[in-house]
C-alpha cells in the first residue's frame, strides 16, 4: 500500500450486494458520509453508478461548494472508486467475511493525485481518516446484527 493512502476494514453485518448498493445510488451517500461534508447529490447525475459515471454532489466545509466526481473502478457487489478533481480517489471493496458480513474497507488515496504533495502538508489524510472511521461507523449502525 502507498504511503498516499489511508484504508480501514470493518465487517458489516449485512451481504456486499447490500451495502453496493447504498454505495452506488449517489443520493444515499450523506447517510454514510461520516465526515460531515456531504449534503446532496446534485441533480441531473445517474440514480445508480456504473464505471465512468459522472456525478455531482453538493458538500459543505465551512463554505458550501459543488464537486463532480467520475467513477474509475467498478466491480458489482464488489469495488467502486471515484475521483475528485484532483485526481485523489475514495475507493469501497468489499468482500464477504463468510459469516453472512461483509469486510468493508474505505480508502483516500491521493497517490493518483495531480498534485500529491500538496495533500501530503494538509490536514486532509488526518481529517479523511477521521471521517473513515465515521462512516464505517455509520454504516455499521446501519446493519445492526
Amino acid at each position: 500500500m502507498s504511503k498516499r493512502q489511508i484504508s480501514i476494514t470493518r465487517t458489516i453485518a449485512t451481504t456486499p450486494e447490500k451495502i453496493f448498493e447504498l454505495l452506488a445510488d449517489p443520493a444515499q451517500h450523506p447517510l454514510i458520509d461520516g465526515s460531515g461534508t456531504v449534503r446532496a447529490a446534485r441533480d441531473g447525475g445517474p440514480h445508480r453508478l456504473a464505471l465512468g459515471a459522472k456525478f455531482g454532489m453538493d458538500m459543505k466545509m465551512g463554505a458550501p461548494y459543488k464537486i463532480q466526481n467520475t467513477v474509475v473502478e467498478f466491480e458489482e457487489n464488489r469495488l467502486i472508486a471515484w475521483r475528485h478533481f484532483n485526481g485523489h480517489r475514495w475507493r469501497w471493496a468489499l468482500e464477504p467475511s463468510g459469516d453472512g458480513g461483509t469486510e468493508v474497507t474505505e480508502t483516500f488515496d491521493w497517490s493518483t493525485a495531480r498534485f500529491p504533495f500538496l495533500i501530503d502538508i494538509s490536514f486532509f489524510p488526518k481529517k479523511n481518516k477521521q471521517g473513515i472511521e465515521r462512516s464505517l461507523e455509520r454504516l455499521d449502525r446501519m446493519f445492526p446484527a
